[in-house]
């Protein structure tokens, strides 16, 4: 079993090994513009599973995914050259979920963004649930000349405290 670190670095070569490959060995015009997202190699190097993704539509999919599988042994013997190890793993072609995941994480930023401009309008509707200000304050003093009077039983604060 190799190391982990090994296995990350025939990973990584893979990867550009098989974007090589694409761009020189595949001629089909069918392929479209597909682009390899990851590769993971089992611990033993025996077996590779390249991700890709590809620009389009289902239909674009679907005959990118033919085309991968049918020149799957060409890609292999290209790997092989390019890696220079003992054994030459074998290929799985995976589509990768992540436009679809972005897509639904897009959906999902949306209706948050929604929610929170809702919230915001409700909150500048609103108003206060008491008072504006609903600290005590002190009575302004009586302008000079102005005797207070004394059927004010509030004295020195607005709220009834002496």
């Amino acid at each position: 079993m190799a190391d982990p670190a090994r296995a990350r670095k025939v990973a990584e070569r893979i990867k550009v090994l098989m974007a090589q490959g694409l761009d020189t060995l595949v001629k089909d015009p069918r392929l479209g513009f597909v682009t390899i997202t990851d590769v993971r190699v089992t611990g033993d190097l025996q077996q590779a599973t390249v991700f890709y993704t590809v620009l389009g539509g289902d239909q674009e999919r679907a005959d990118a995914a033919e085309v991968l599988q049918t020149y799957r042994g060409r890609l292999r013997s290209h790997m092989g050259r390019g890696l220079g190890i003992r054994l030459t793993p074998t290929l799985e072609f995976v589509p990768d979920a992540l436009p679809e995941d972005a897509a639904h994480l897009e959906d999902i930023f949306r209706q948050v963004h929604e929610r929170d401009a809702e919230l915001a309008a409700g909150r500048a509707a609103g108003g206060y649930a008491g008072e504006a200000d609903p600290y005590r304050k002190p009575r302004e003093a009586a302008p000079l000349g102005d005797e207070p009077d004394d059927d004010d039983p509030t004295g020195e604060y607005a709220d009834g405290r002496d």
